[in-house]
């Protein structure tokens, strides 16, 4: 009885605590609120300097209120009980109260970091750690971690395993940060140290990606300074798998992290994923950088013979030789192409200046001393001469180069001396096709070699000119309104539509680092974070190294997943080309997501194929053992539907993916709709389509309550089947995993 009540007491104190933390962040969300609405008051008024610092500080209230949005769902989690006598509260952000009594402490400063570390055989001046266990803004429980042992008989105890509630609850479609139950294992290497390159390996289910989204979280905390005018860009494997992510930063009190996948890493590119493994391989080959820097030098010509030009009636003579010379000076200039091409067309348009002159001199005869200043722009002006510089240097765009490079034969033989006529067939493209993922890091090799278009053609001009009398036009429009909001407001004054368009340039200056970088190609980043690392490419690691000059990096993957033709085989053979060695590996030992039987049945099947993965330890067992239903021929869809209700069932409102051959899985999603309808959906799922239908590549890193698996055999077998593939989809589930097969079943599944 003492007992109950003395648990029914511990309870009652930590919501009262919790409701006044609410209470504190309702109050600050409020001040930010007030201040935001002074600020927009205040109207588009003023000079440019005070119309720019009125909108910096509304851009600093918006980012601290959607900060203070963010973290409203367990904005605190735990409680340390310290030897000093002192409780601590850890939470999402820190909170004080108004006259600067702390109430909260941040999950990332350095005096939280024991919440993490501490356990019974080093302490460190904890004597108990306490989960709270919220639901909305009420504690419904606590769990406490007893690390003095004179704690023991105490009767304010409490607690049933926060981490195994936590990995038992549902998904729903969207990650969840792990902040409350982080583990000793894993905050050692989310608060690692910044410089250098740190892999962290670890299998299915290990928490790679939770660790590394709570490390971009914590090196931004740590860093502020640096990395908010410097970025972070996270990188990841699929679109799905970004809008899985999505809300796991924020939630931790972030939000201006660069989030990307690699096909959207060149600005005004979206790439589709390369569906041919062996073109994907060709072209991720490090070879390939060569391939851009020939295909650029390539189109720094040289005519093949003399070259007659016509300049106001005049002929002249371009020479092989002048534009020998005239590309070697521009080239050892080192400038990228377009920017070189300035110093090869000044050197020619001053010879041919020079060879007009000359002869006009001599036509004129001698004591002629007119004023001919205005040869040099005859010259640049003439048709005939621009139309022989650019034969010879033709300013280019990145996909002009590629677009040429990939379906011209010519083009292409030219610069690849060292491929096979199979391979070159293989790079070929339709020039109508989508940019792939795989040809991203040609664009930015080539966008690196051929620096931007020269601004100061006439062309560029009048381009510039249009687009700034478009920008006043669309400012005049705006000034209807803007005078009546004047007028409104009591305020007499006079603005031109000239003074609307400077400001709307103005207020691109007040984006946040990350929303500039993600449209600047040249970007250096401070830290860049890749996740499902092991499936690049060696020119996609040379895209991201030239994102991030400083070579600071979190890469999280498992070699043992790789299934891209093109991705690594060691992170030895991925990191030294770039990182020499400057950098360092960690292992996430213990598997929290799978079930043991299910992750026993993965490990078997992967080494029976011939592929050495490291086998985690499960922290849990599972209800059921893998399910296998052979299936006859032409009855694999027929028995996928006969299978969904008993495996809903059992998932009792979880989520069950159906994982398939690409080339299966448009059929089965269509033979689900037809009778799930709205629910069957794709990507990660959600809590209104707890049934997805998606292939492997797709599914990684990714986690469901369940998942159907359709063919297995096929992932091994097909042209672009790997083990990882397979590997990967039967890691996926956290309950329940079942298998449909008209063929073989892979060895090793059956123990």
């Amino acid at each position: 009885m003492q007992e109950a009540v003395s648990a029914h007491a511990e309870l009652e104190h930590e919501r009262d605590y919790v409701a006044g933390l609410y209470q504190r962040l309702d109050e600050l969300r409020a001040e930010k609120q007030q201040q935001l609405d002074r600020v927009r008051s205040g109207g588009a008024v003023g000079t440019m300097q005070n119309i720019s610092e009125r909108d910096a500080f509304a851009t600093m209230y918006e980012d601290r209120l959607a900060q203070l949005n963010a973290v409203d769902d367990r904005l605190v989690f735990g409680r340390l009980d310290l030897d000093s006598g002192e409780s601590r509260y850890i939470g999402r952000i820190g909170l004080s109260t108004a006259d600067l009594q702390r109430l909260m402490v941040d999950w990332r400063a350095p005096e939280a970091g024991v919440f993490y570390q501490a356990t019974a055989f080093e302490r460190q001046g904890v004597r108990r750690r306490r989960h709270l266990i919220l639901k909305g803004r009420e504690v419904k429980a606590v769990e406490d971690d007893v690390l003095d042992a004179s704690m023991l008989d105490s009767d304010n105890l409490q607690g049933e395993g926060a981490l195994l509630a936590a990995l038992n609850s549902k998904r729903t479609g969207q990650m969840s940060d792990i902040v409350g139950t982080i583990q000793a294992e894993q905050d050692r290497i989310i608060r690692s140290p910044m410089p250098g390159v740190l892999v962290v390996q670890g299998g299915p289910g290990t928490g790679k990606t939770a660790v590394a989204l709570h490390r971009a979280a914590y090196l931004l905390y740590m860093h502020r300074e640096r990395l908010k005018s410097a970025g972070v860009l996270l990188v990841g494997p699929s679109n799905s798998f970004m809008k899985y992510i999505e809300r796991v930063l924020p939630s931790l009190g972030e939000t201006g992290v660069v989030m990307s996948t690699l096909g959207k890493l060149m600005p005004g590119i979206s790439a589709v994923p390369e569906s041919n493994q062996a073109v994907a391989e060709l072209k991720g080959r490090a070879s390939m950088a060569k391939v851009v820097a020939r295909a650029v030098a390539n189109r720094q010509r040289i005519p093949a013979g003399p070259r007659k030009l016509n300049v106001e009636g005049t002929i002249l003579t371009l020479t092989p030789k002048q534009v020998i010379r005239a590309r070697d000076r521009a080239r050892s200039t080192g400038k990228p192409h377009n920017e070189a091409r300035t110093t090869f067309v000044k050197i020619l348009l001053r010879e041919l200046t020079e060879q007009l002159t000359q002869a006009l001199e001599e036509s004129s005869g001698p004591g002629n001393n007119a004023d001919r200043s205005y040869l040099t722009e005859d010259v640049r002006t003439s048709r005939d001469v621009r139309v022989a510089l650019n034969l010879c240097w033709m300013p280019l765009t990145p996909e002009q180069l590629i677009g040429e490079l990939l379906s011209k034969p010519a083009h292409l033989e030219g610069a690849t001396p060292q491929l096979s006529d199979a391979e070159r067939a293989l790079l070929l493209r339709d020039p109508s096709a989508p940019w792939t993922e795989a040809d991203v890091p040609l664009l930015d090799e080539a966008a690196e070699l051929l620096g931007p278009m020269d601004v100061s053609s006439a062309r560029d001009k009048s381009q510039r000119e249009h687009q700034r009398a478009r920008d006043v036009a669309n400012a005049e429009q705006s000034l209807v309104n803007l005078d009546e909001a004047l007028k409104a407001s009591g305020i007499d004054g006079l603005v031109s539509a000239e003074d609307l368009a400077a400001h709307n340039q103005i207020q691109e200056t007040r984006f946040t680092a990350a929303e500039r970088a993600a449209s600047d190609r040249t970007w250096a980043f401070g830290h860049i974070v890749v996740d499902e690392a092991q499936e690049l490419s060696a020119m996609q690691w040379r895209l991201l190294m030239r994102r991030c000059p400083l070579k600071s990096f979190t890469v999280v993957g498992d070699i043992a997943q790789t299934s891209s033709a093109a991705g690594a085989h060691s992170w030895q053979q991925v990191l030294e080309p770039f990182a020499q060695d400057r950098w360092r590996l960690e292992e996430l030992t213990v598997n929290y997501r799978t079930p043991s039987q299910i992750a026993e049945a993965a490990v078997r099947m992967a080494n029976a194929a011939g592929l050495v993965v490291s086998a985690p330890k499960a922290v849990r067992d599972g209800n059921w053992e893998p399910i296998i239903d052979k299936v006859d021929d032409g009855g694999l869809l027929g028995k996928l539907l006969e299978v969904m209700p008993e495996e809903l069932d059992a998932l009792d409102g979880g989520l069950l993916a159906v994982i398939a051959p690409d080339h299966r899985v448009e059929e089965a999603r269509k033979a689900l709709a037809a009778v799930y309808g709205s629910r069957v959906g794709a990507g990660a799922g959600g809590l209104d389509q707890d049934i997805t239908v998606i292939g492997p590549k797709e599914a990684k890193g990714l986690e469901f309550d369940g998942v159907v698996l359709l063919e297995p055999a096929e992932l091994l077998d097909g042209v672009s089947g790997k083990v990882g593939d397979l590997y990967v989809a039967m890691t996926r589930p956290t309950q329940r995993l079942r298998l449909l097969a008209e063929g073989d079943i892979p060895p090793g599944i059956e123990g």
